[in-house]
């Protein structure tokens, strides 16, 4: 099974609060490990060493997709939290709503993933809905893939089910060999309202766990991006229903 992380944006208010505080309760939830998305304000060394003193791993960072001009920053800060894949995402949303604008973005993955590759790093690309749009029988996201065959995919399960229009079991089996990293969120599947722990929406999280690649997945993700009750909670709650269920592991 898959160790499972907690991406830090989940509870960003909450560290805004007591940054400590709140990470030393990830680890207490059973949390193995955290997925960062910046240094919240603090030098990365110094997350590092807490993340350290608190036996969290780093499953991967976000950060801007590399050139040739950026490659060796983006190397230090995967190599600092050792980590080995590096996500990103897109900024320009309407560049899904064509099929044919579709692939420079994939070709800007490739780039980027051809630099990383050379360090021994992963690129990886974190979906939200409008990429899974239907192109006559293939989404955006799979358009996306095919163009950037270098590249990976951290899905983002929940957005990839495109409130109830993708079946994300069957997404997920045929592009398992491109998904080292899933973000299991769940909800009501209505867009516009907040996501709920894990296991308490409507999305099959067994069966979307069940089609992974066990050889290729390394990391299971919450990511709640708000949520309809107490976030602390809803966190807690998350990786205890993933456990109990055995689909990933925990803090040993």
């Amino acid at each position: 099974m898959a160790p499972i992380g907690i991406q830090l944006y989940s509870v960003r208010e909450q560290m805004k609060e007591d940054f400590l505080g709140v990470l030393k309760k990830m680890a207490e939830f059973g949390y193995a490990g955290v997925e960062l998305g910046g240094s919240y304000g603090r030098e990365p060394a110094e997350v590092k060493k807490i993340l350290d003193d608190l036996g969290l791993r780093v499953s991967s960072t976000h950060f801007a997709l590399a050139t040739e001009d950026t490659v060796n920053e983006v190397v230090d800060r995967a190599g600092l939290f050792g980590c080995k894949v590096v996500v990103s995402g897109w900024r320009a949303r309407e560049d899904w709503d064509r099929a044919e604008a579709i692939p420079p973005i994939g070709e800007a993955y490739q780039r980027s993933a051809e630099l990383l590759a050379a360090h021994g790093l992963t690129q990886a690309y974190h979906n939200h809905w409008w990429e899974l749009q239907d192109f006559d029988g293939r989404r955006g996201l799979e358009i996306f893939l095919d163009s950037a065959p270098a590249a990976q995919s951290e899905l983002d399960v929940y957005w990839a089910c495109r409130f109830g229009e993708v079946d994300v079991p069957a997404f997920l089996g045929t592009w398992a060999s491109r998904c080292p990293l899933l973000h299991v969120k769940d909800g009501p599947l209505i867009q516009g309202q907040p996501h709920t722990a894990v296991g308490a929406g409507k999305m099959d999280i067994p069966a979307v766990v069940g089609a992974a690649d066990a050889d290729v997945l390394q990391w299971l993700i919450v990511e709640l991006d708000d949520c309809a009750t107490d976030m602390l909670t809803a966190v807690r709650e998350s990786v205890e229903y993933l456990v109990a269920n055995g689909l990933g592991e925990g803090r040993p």
